[in-house]
């Protein structure tokens, strides 16, 4: 089976993890036989855009083309506005970019089917290209789209619903994702296979210690990911563990904001900000600690917290989220509500003051990935889906 990938979304030269999970899936998918193309599109950064930004650079000087891990990617440049300026039209934009290099590459790799990773713009861009080659088209959201681009004015919206309307199959992340669209026509064409993780890049799993007392985090520095909760916790516990830590991977705008705070808290030698990790150091910061949370209230799934039970890492997330199609509270992790610094305190004490428990819930979570959340098991079920909707 010939499929061909779009995804903006994609490791490059610039940004070796940016999209990695679509990366793993196109792994997988070619261990389990498939032949994979990818075309990931850059936004055009003609002179002097690249003077001006280091975004711009970027974008600049990444290559046309690559072989990332022995896969083959393309990089078309298309025209993109800021702040999400004709968003409804960006599809189209993209489309233009990548149209001669699809026409290109089709002429020696017959693609079965296009896979786009997200509606808007790739699956919009997708879906034109299903007019032109008559090809089935199958779009992932992976949370953005339902999250984020839906909120955006109703022509957006409108773009957005009819892109899915269009598409073949779609696939969410999560249950929550089909929630939210559950009252649509095309909810009847959409399935959820949930993001995996690798076995061989995690660990043996925790053996257990006699004190836990480092706390991690792995996330961009946003508000919606409550990382100044988790600070707030911390503070509230730091008498009664006069060692604990707080590590945190990872970058973005509220990394000075979240700095302050930690100096307000008086935790300042408590938290550790490791900025943004490669795939291997992150999880080795992962097998270096003894609990995760993040109470993000925003997450269309979430691997992060999956890498983390991976590890056997007690694991703290928030109720509600994609993530709790994974996590079972108080069987194989603990679910605090959102925006409520008390749960996370009270979850934090417990595996703080608990060895046993924590020990306990990393095991089960551990096992719960292993079982059944594997890059392994998303490649099985998405091949499935590939044949399902060829057969027709």
């Amino acid at each position: 089976m010939r499929i061909l990938v779009i995804s903006h979304m994609y490791p490059s030269s610039v940004n070796p993890v940016y999209g990695i999970f679509v990366h793993k899936q196109v792994k997988a998918l070619q261990e389990q036989g498939c032949s994979v193309k990818v075309i990931s599109p850059v936004p055009y950064a003609p002179w002097p855009l690249p003077l001006l930004k280091k975004k711009w650079r970027d974008y600049a000087s990444i290559p046309s083309q690559a072989v990332v891990d022995g896969v083959e990617v393309y990089y078309p440049r298309y025209l993109e506005f800021p702040r999400s300026f004709l968003l409804q039209h960006s599809g189209r934009l993209m489309y233009l970019g990548l149209r001669r290099l699809v026409r290109r590459l089709s002429r020696d790799f017959k693609f079965d089917l296009i896979h786009a990773h997200v509606a808007l713009p790739d699956g919009h861009a997708a879906f034109l290209l299903k007019k032109a080659y008559n090809l089935p088209v199958i779009v992932t959201v992976h949370g953005v789209d339902f999250l984020s681009t839906i909120h955006k004015g109703d022509k957006i919206k409108q773009k957005l619903f009819a892109i899915l309307e269009g598409a073949d199959r779609i696939i969410t992340v999560s249950s929550k994702l089909k929630r939210i669209i559950a009252d649509r026509p095309f909810a009847a064409k959409t399935v959820v296979i949930n993001n995996g993780i690798n076995p061989e890049d995690c660990g043996p799993g925790q053996s257990g210690k006699t004190q836990a007392r480092r706390v991690l985090s792995v996330s961009n520095l946003k508000k919606t990911k409550g990382l100044d909760i988790n600070m707030r916790a911390i503070a509230q516990l730091a008498d009664k563990y006069p060692d604990l830590m707080y590590y945190v991977v990872g970058d973005g705008e509220e990394r000075q904001n979240l700095e302050k705070l930690a100096a307000e808290l008086n935790i300042k030698d408590r938290v550790v900000f490791m900025g943004r990790l490669d795939h291997p150091a992150t999880m080795k910061q992962m097998a270096e600690a003894d609990i995760f949370c993040l109470p993000s209230w925003q997450e269309g799934f979430g691997i992060v917290y999956i890498e983390a039970m991976a590890q056997g890492l007690p694991t703290i997330a928030v109720r509600g989220e994609g993530i709790e199609d994974v996590i079972a509270h108080d069987q194989n992790g603990l679910l605090v509500r959102p925006h409520c610094v008390k749960d996370v305190v009270t979850a934090l004490d417990l595996l703080l003051s608990d060895p046993a428990k924590a020990l306990s819930l990393g095991q089960a979570g551990r096992q719960t990935v292993m079982n059944g959340f594997t890059w392994k098991h998303n490649a099985e079920k998405t091949l499935k889906l590939y044949e399902e909707v060829l057969s027709k």
